[in-house]
């Protein structure tokens, strides 16, 4: 009886994150005009504004052509903004709506509400930065040096900055609270994270304010994977992007169980 009772409990968690997965899922193709079409030709603009016109002018970096040294970046970048507001609309939109307030006094664990959300932010966000990979083909040669580190960096910077779409539709109240984060937070530190430059190219003084920006460790750790080296050791980039992975999940489940932003 006991084992049977355990196996509907856990039938009944993978039902509920199933159905809140496929519900994103959905939403995304849905209207993919909006979630998958825009980042995609945003990043193929990059391509042949810094990759052809003006990386033709910029002399190899180790040895690789600067159209393909972007290629990580702008892959990257797509990801972090596809994910983040994969889970920030979605979320918001369901508090605003009150739709979430049947999902968190129904029996589902908060974890299994945030696994179901984090997990279509990662699916958008991987979709999109797979697009443009393959994108980036008309424009270069792209390969890959170590497709495991590859695969590390992508799914946890997509798991990352989904969490954190999810704390930022949490706390935010109107509709334009959604877009502080990203429009003030996100994109300085994208631009700012080394997608069109190395650090080493920078003078020293700008070299430790960089340093200073998590987001240069997830796009030089996911450049590793491409090229095989790094502006800083990628056990470093690891590391980082693994403790502030598990601090922004254990955050936003302290949020969820606590109420926060639900209560009007």
């Amino acid at each position: 009886m006991e084992k049977q009772l355990q196996r509907r409990g856990a039938e009944a968690v993978w039902i509920n994150f199933y159905t809140i997965f496929r519900k994103e899922v959905s939403r995304i193709f849905r209207i993919w005009t909006q979630t998958i079409l825009p980042p995609v030709i945003t990043q193929s603009l990059y391509f042949v504004i810094f990759g052809g016109f003006v990386g033709s002018q910029i002399p190899d970096i180790n040895g690789i052509s600067y159209m393909a040294f972007i290629v990580p970046g702008l892959v990257m970048m797509a990801v972090i903004t596809s994910a983040f507001q994969n889970v920030v609309g979605s979320f918001f939109g369901a508090k605003f709506q009150k739709n979430i307030d049947e999902l968190l006094v129904s029996p589902t664990p908060n974890w299994v509400i945030i696994a179901g959300y984090v997990m279509g932010g990662v699916f958008r966000g991987i979709l999109v930065g797979l697009i443009v990979y393959l994108v980036s083909a008309f424009f270069t040669h792209p390969q890959v040096y170590n497709f495991g580190i590859v695969l590390l960096f992508i799914l946890l910077t997509a798991v990352l900055f989904s969490v954190g779409g999810l704390v930022n539709a949490i706390f935010a109240r109107k509709f334009d609270d959604v877009q502080i984060i990203p429009t003030f937070v996100l994109t300085p530190l994208t631009y700012l994270g080394g997608v069109f430059y190395s650090i080493h190219r920078l003078p020293e003084f700008w070299q430790g304010v960089s340093r200073l920006n998590p987001v240069l460790y997830m796009i030089d750790g996911f450049r590793y994977g491409f090229f095989g080296f790094s502006d800083v050791p990628i056990i470093w980039s690891a590391s980082m992007l693994i403790g502030l992975t598990v601090v922004m999940v254990a955050w936003a489940n302290w949020l969820l169980w606590r109420g926060v932003g639900m209560k009007s």
